[in-house]
């Protein structure tokens, strides 16, 4: 379920208000140019002709514009100038200027999105042998410059004094009783609130790229792999990308005679990737067997010598730190990657996120359901049962049966993009409807695990990459895709039905989770396979706060990771390699072990969001808490009048827009409730 989403909002996080200095300059120094004695003369000036009735919109424009204004924009005399030919002050004439700007900044960020979506298809889509050319211009960033020219323009300055930037604690006290109109306005007050070089920019797109091809061609040849008795448990054509490929694998071998000894077998492997001494030559790479168990390679029948992997994977972690850390002196709300990630692109502070997290996984119905999946299991748990999938009620249908149906009725991506329109007339729209939406999305065969990406500007397309076989999709692929299906329907709607291009989206990625979880819950209804399992609600009530519980301790362990970077930037990839695994433990040792096996278990290091997805995976957990929520609001009620009905609100601030969507914040009690509620029914 990995997408495409976290590197766009990590790009507008680095580019909501950047760049200094025109080509060929040297970038400037962040201080601020503008002394306070000019920003107050400028400020009295202003109020004394427009009157008090705008002094709050006076006095943080004029801070504004000065705290972004640079020697090389002019001297304090054109600032002074600046400010006051263009503020501007009567409703209407604000209006105007507000639909202007937010016209173009749609024609300018969708025509650039389009341009790195086609440099980028060579990298994320089917095809041959990745060549370096094609990393070049995958990572190149055609709009690393276009902020450079805002500022150099003086558009930026003109839309930051005009459109105050609002904290998040103002957002929340004020925001209830804004007009749509006045949340698009705050909307486009969060445009230019920094001002970063464009080559950070370029050099952030450059590594984010780097990172998302290292993941997406990390592949384990699965049959491969034996055992100490020389047998090779997987089927000789399995070749599955790490993390998600090896978790779902893991999951799908619960219902096997011979499951147990799969699972442990990919454990270690997950292990060897964590600890970076998996041999690097059984990567991406078919030529040798590998025995996980003594971490020895084979070739033509004979043992090997084998490389260990040289701490790449912590390396491109390091990386990624390094280029956000950057950005870091030119981000004055928001001074931390840290920062902007909850604060800024979350809009929930980052000690409140984890402070939900730990009261979720501290919980006593954590043990209540380990005992009950011990019950089911009827051994004791192990590490890896934090993914432990018997929740998952498939009317008692076998996957290979599902994966029979799933591969005949989409054999490739073009069979999916056909069908799209029936899925959304089976989750509630109407023909129309279905088709107007459909037409928006295309289907595109990717050559990693998959992910979703919308457009940018209105009447675009929206792009579905998943990963489907020669044989066709599986039933595995075919669930994601279900979800990856629940992103792009999300991200159209957001974007043509919302009335402000600037209020477009959602409030964080979380929410769109929430309702790509929503989507993917139903995808054996999609194949005219009704669950009439009566515990079916319960079931999933289990099952989704198994996985909220899995996910919540990886994401501490992103926290802590982050934290310890920050602490340490000088780190090596070797060290940091040594503090990635031992955050996993601590976290482990603290909510998991005695539950889940004993301590010291690394298992929450093995994720791949850690590596190519900066701090995204909080987003996870809480679209798994806001998706309960809002499947509560749904029960009963046809899915798509309610998917429009709250989604259309647009991106408001998360609690406000939970208020509006199901009548509460988010919480974790309702999840809790219904485990009880479960455990009380099923335990009879």
């Amino acid at each position: 379920m990995r997408k495409i989403l976290m590197l766009m909002s990590v790009s507008i996080m680095l580019a909501s208000g950047c760049n200094t200095k025109k080509e060929g300059t040297v970038n400037e120094s962040p201080v601020m140019f503008i002394g306070k004695p000019v920003i107050e003369k400028v400020i009295s000036q202003l109020a004394d002709s427009l009157g008090s009735s705008h002094q709050f919109r006076i006095e943080r424009g004029v801070t504004q514009v000065a705290d972004l204004w640079r020697e090389s924009d002019g001297s304090s005399t054109d600032f002074e100038q600046f400010c006051k030919n263009n503020f501007v002050s009567s409703d209407t004439a604000i209006k105007t200027l507000f639909l202007k700007l937010q016209r173009n900044f749609e024609v300018l960020r969708g025509n650039f999105h389009r341009i790195d979506l086609q440099l980028k298809e060579p990298l994320h889509l089917t095809g041959g042998e990745l060549e370096p050319v094609d990393m070049m211009f995958g990572s190149y960033d055609a709009s690393a410059h276009l902020d450079d020219d805002l500022f150099n323009n003086k558009v930026a300055f003109l839309t930051a004094l005009n459109f105050p930037y609002y904290t998040l604690k103002e957002k929340t006290e004020q925001g209830i009783n804004w007009s749509r109109l006045q949340w698009a306005y705050a909307r486009m007050g969060d445009r230019f609130t920094s001002r970063i070089p464009a080559d950070i920019i370029l050099k952030a797109s450059q590594t984010l790229t780097e990172a998302d091809a290292y993941i997406s061609d990390y592949n384990i040849y699965m049959g491969k792999l034996k055992n100490s008795g020389g047998r090779f448990p997987f089927p000789v054509e399995m070749k599955l990308i790490t993390h998600w490929g090896l978790r779902d694998e893991l999951k799908s071998n619960y219902a096997q005679v011979d499951g147990l000894e799969k699972q442990q077998m990919i454990y270690d492997v997950m292990k060897h990737i964590i600890y970076q001494s998996i041999p690097i030559q059984v990567i991406n790479n078919n030529e040798y067997e590998w025995e996980p168990e003594s971490n020895k390679i084979f070739k033509d029948g004979r043992e090997a010598t084998s490389s260990p992997e040289p701490d790449t994977r912590y390396q491109v972690l390091l990386d990624n730190f390094k280029v956000m850390k950057s950005v870091d002196q030119y981000s004055s709300h928001q001074p931390t990657y840290i920062d902007r990630a909850f604060e800024g692109s979350m809009e929930i502070s980052q000690e409140d996120v984890e402070q939900l997290f730990i009261d979720f996984v501290s919980s006593a119905q954590v043990k209540e359901v380990a005992k009950f999946i011990k019950a089911r299991l009827g051994r004791e748990l192990q590490p890896f049962d934090i993914w432990y999938n018997g929740f998952k009620s498939r009317g008692g249908v076998p996957e290979e049966q599902l994966t029979a149906i799933t591969s005949k009725k989409y054999p490739n991506a073009s069979a999916l993009e056909a069908d799209l329109p029936n899925i959304l007339i089976k989750l509630g729209w109407n023909k129309a409807e279905a088709v107007r939406i459909a037409s928006l999305i295309t289907v595109d065969a990717a050559r990693g695990s998959g992910h979703a990406w919308g457009a940018e500007m209105r009447n675009d397309l929206a792009h579905l990459r998943t990963r489907i076989s020669e044989n066709g999709m599986d039933y595995k692929g075919y669930n994601i895709a279900v979800h990856e299906v629940g992103h792009n329907v999300e991200q159209t709607v957001t974007m043509n039905d919302v009335d402000y291009y600037m209020l477009n989206g959602v409030p964080n990625t979380a929410f769109t989770e929430a309702v790509a979880f929503l989507f993917q819950n139903r995808d054996l209804e999609l194949l005219g396979m009704p669950n009439a399992d009566p515990d079916k609600e319960h079931m999933m009530a289990l099952d989704n706060f198994w996985s909220c519980y899995e996910i919540m301790g990886v994401s501490l362990v992103d926290m802590k990771v982050w934290k310890w970077m920050y602490a340490n930037p000088e780190a090596t990839a070797a060290q940091l390699k040594e503090a990635v695994a031992g955050a996993a433990k601590e976290v482990w040792n603290s909510y998991y072990a005695g539950i889940l096996g004993d301590k010291d278990e690394p298992i929450l290091a093995i994720y791949s969001h850690m590596i190519d997805n900066p701090l995204y995976l909080s987003n996870y957990p809480m679209g798994h808490l806001i998706e309960f929520q809002v499947s509560q609001q749904v029960k009963g009620k046809p899915l798509a009048a309610e998917f429009n009905r709250m989604y259309t609100q647009g991106r408001l601030i998360p609690q406000l827009w939970m208020k509006g969507a199901v009548g509460s914040e988010i919480s974790i009690q309702p999840t809790l409730n219904a485990v009880e509620e479960a455990l009380g029914k099923l335990s009879k």
